[in-house]
């Protein structure tokens, strides 16, 4: 039987210090968030692996030092609302939900969702709404945002999206070619309405379905 407990601390002590992710708090709460619950009973036992988990369906759950480097980037504050695209199970919603005053998860499939919304429910998590729609479209509706992260690679930000973000906001994915070759991570910041993303370190992340709108944002 797999020792969680053991498994997320050597995830945090092997996978994360080791590659800049230097945020105290939220080293304390990937330390205690349990990412198996994320997992269906099949792959509870690679939860902490070094590596995308695949979920079917070209969905998988995202590298943890990949996460933890995009959440950090967006340097989540108690007041800040926040926006998830591409929730999948919810891990990475339920991270940014303990650092951020509340999260609009946005994930166009229904099981996906009813996943993800049974796992928040057992943990306590209260500050995360769910939005069934389609990925590139965000969740307008409750839009600005403070903070945004697509959870997954993509070749090109939405326009749509950008707009979303609140000024002073900021938003955090990997754009990635359609080549397959390897991505970067971009934190992406607002200011005076114009939007511009600098590139944070290199990531082989697999890309998010759905982000082929004609419109799209380039930096």
């Amino acid at each position: 039987m797999t020792n969680f407990a053991l498994a997320r601390r050597n995830m945090v002590d092997g996978q994360l210090r080791p590659n800049k992710v230097t945020n105290s708090e939220l080293i304390s709460v990937m330390s205690e968030l349990p990412r198996e619950r994320f997992l269906p009973d099949a792959l509870k036992a690679i939860a902490y692996a070094d590596d995308d988990v695949p979920l079917g369906n070209g969905r998988f759950l995202m590298e943890p030092m990949v996460l933890a480097r995009l959440i950090q980037s967006l340097q989540l504050g108690p007041e800040d609302r926040a926006m998830v695209i591409g929730t999948g199970r919810g891990y990475g919603a339920a991270l940014v939900a303990r650092l951020a005053k509340s999260v609009v998860a946005v994930e166009s499939d229904s099981v996906l969702v009813a996943a993800a919304s049974q796992a928040i429910k057992e943990l306590g998590i209260g500050n995360v709404i769910f939005h069934l729609g389609k990925m590139e479209d965000g969740a307008a509706a409750s839009a600005p945002y403070d903070a945004v992260l697509i959870e997954g690679a993509v070749r090109q930000v939405p326009q749509t999206i950008i707009d979303q973000i609140a000024e002073g906001g900021r938003l955090a994915t990997v754009l990635a070619p359609a080549t397959g070759a390897l991505g970067v991570a971009q934190l992406v910041v607002k200011d005076g309405g114009i939007a511009s993303g600098r590139p944070l370190f290199d990531a082989g992340t697999p890309s998010l379905p759905g982000f082929a709108a004609a419109q799209r944002f380039t930096f």
